[in-house]
């Protein structure tokens, strides 16, 4: 048995921090300094993290290999499975043109621009993170609003601050499932507290959009929907992550931000010539004219359908239990490791929710998919068989990120600096989403954020005598706000719309939206550590 020791180096508790941070250095300067590649950064990482636990922590060579092993398999199921069934969906539609008769059917609920910057970076750029996440929405629905005729530096904008409060529940609940599996805290738990955290986003980030697209006249004129819309957004995304289903809180969110939006009578006002004129600059899409027939229409909207109805009666308490019983657990091969109290620690067994995981039900979604749109089965498997090899660089940097994450945690590195950290005291509460906010602006994705720093959120928490719970959702809610400023969304953003180089300019505008709310952030997540807001915790 391997026992976790939290000062190996020199028996000084900060030495070994200082140690234990080697493996998260080396991959957030190979990508936010040297613009190394995601993937080639993460197995960088991880092989410090390997040297790291077995030199100084002394972690027998195998156990060490083990712990990655068991990383990695975590990464690809059920992770990556939810990742490549849901952007297979996606990629269905893209193939049958559905998509655009979507795009089009979003595209005439109005005529004013902030309504259309609303329905589409907003309500329908979280219903694309749902789904696919990973850049997707920021690339699509900055290419939709250059075709309603936005201006491309605008476009991206808006595209990349309305990526934000969504992500958290994003690619079917991934960044929170990572962030129960490497924290240990049940994830009905933590994602009932980002529950309450990523929703008070939801209610401001509208409000910003239409100030971004109209400045003060925008705000001015559609504050009203704006408000509506996120409201509506917030709630429904509470209520889902909290009473329904963790994979379902963006869909839910998204469809009723936009049912909102449809159902204030203010946001239906054909919007002022002068409105118009000022903020589509560029030329609008001819195609966005087409008509579409009402049985194509509603087969556009039938996969986001399905997937509701399917996570749904997953829901059902008796047939959720019939799924689970699928679930198999096994003791992980040539791993035995006990916490620094001597007791087994979880990572010994591996849970593998075969039927029951997010990935599978999104996979029986797609072959139902394939059957209402008319998809041909050799077509399906086609496009399944592309979105892998689309996936190829994201699957090895997921796994890489993931398998650092589990030596981190296995070895007792990330204990280390737990303990560390925690002499921060009270001030933890405030830098809690700082960490998070930093970890995505470099990583890029708020999953990977949730596997570097999440158990070291939890155990500085612990020792410090805050909420786990509270400091895991922390990570998670504040990486959502450096989304938009990480370098691989604004590349994406850039060229989608056709700006490649000018990253450093969108870069500018954005920056203190991200920091802004970030604050905001920071300022609820020290509210809810105490008894200010303590009563909105589960």
């Amino acid at each position: 048995m391997y026992v976790q020791h939290l000062e190996p180096v020199a028996d000084s508790l900060g030495l070994s921090a200082l140690v234990a941070t080697l493996p998260l250095v080396i991959v957030l300067v190979l990508l936010g300094g040297l613009r190394v590649k995601a993937h080639l950064a993460g197995l960088s990482g991880l092989l410090a993290a390997v040297l790291v636990a077995w030199l100084a922590y002394r972690m027998p060579l195998d156990q060490t290999l083990s712990s990655a092993a068991q990383g990695a398999a975590f990464g690809l199921f059920p992770i990556l499975w939810i990742v490549v069934n849901a952007l297979w969906v996606y990629r269905m539609t893209v193939r049958t043109r559905h998509f655009d008769i979507l795009r089009r059917s979003f595209g005439r609920l109005s005529d004013d621009p902030r309504i259309q910057a609303l329905v589409v970076a907003f309500c329908f750029g979280a219903l694309l993170e749902a789904l696919a996440g990973f850049g997707a929405p920021v690339a699509i629905c900055s290419v939709m609003l250059v075709a309603l005729g936005f201006d491309p530096v605008r476009a991206a904008v808006v595209a990349l601050v309305a990526n934000t409060a969504p992500v958290a529940f994003g690619a079917m609940g991934t960044p929170v499932v990572t962030l129960a599996q490497v924290t240990g805290v049940p994830l009905d738990t933590v994602a009932s507290v980002v529950g309450r955290q990523t929703p008070l986003l939801a209610v401001l980030v509208p409000l910003v959009l239409v100030g971004l697209v109209d400045g003060r006249r925008g705000l001015r004129e559609t504050w009203m929907p704006a408000l509506v819309c996120g409201l509506a957004f917030g709630a429904a995304q509470f209520a889902a992550s909290n009473h329904l289903s963790v994979q379902l809180a963006d869909i839910v969110a998204s469809l009723a931000g936009a049912a909102a939006l449809v159902a204030v009578a203010h946001a239906r006002v054909p919007a002022a010539e002068a409105v118009r004129a000022s903020v589509l600059t560029g030329a609008r899409s001819e195609e966005l004219d087409a008509a579409d027939p009402r049985p194509e229409v509603l087969r556009a909207y039938a996969p986001y359908a399905l997937i509701v109805v399917i996570f749904s009666i997953a829901q059902i308490p008796a047939l959720k239990e019939w799924l689970a019983r699928a679930t198999r657990t096994v003791d992980w091969p040539f791993l035995d490791v006990a916490g620094p109290d001597g007791r087994p620690v979880g990572g010994n067994v591996f849970s593998w929710p075969i039927v029951s995981t997010g990935g599978t039900l999104v996979l029986i979604a797609g072959l139902s998919t394939a059957l209402v749109l008319r998809v041909h089965a050799r077509v399906a498997v086609t496009e399944w068989l592309a979105t892998v090899r689309e996936l190829r660089f994201a699957i090895l940097t997921v796994t890489s990120v993931l398998a650092l994450a589990y030596v981190m945690n296995l070895s007792g590195q990330a204990a280390t600096i737990g303990s560390f950290v925690a002499a921060a005291g009270a001030g933890l509460a405030f830098l809690s989403p700082v960490l998070g906010w930093f970890g995505v602006a470099v990583t890029g994705s708020d999953t990977s954020a949730n596997a570097l720093f999440g158990a070291l959120q939890v155990t500085a928490a612990r020792e410090s005598g805050l909420s786990p719970a509270l400091l895991a959702a922390a990570n998670s809610s504040g990486g959502v706000l450096g989304k938009m400023i990480s370098p691989q969304n604004l590349t994406i953003a850039c060229a989608a719309v056709g700006l490649a180089g000018r990253e450093g300019d969108v870069l500018r505008k954005v920056l203190p939206w991200s920091l802004g709310l970030l604050l905001i952030m920071c300022l609820i997540v020290v509210g809810q550590s105490t008894p200010v807001l303590d009563w909105m915790l589960p």
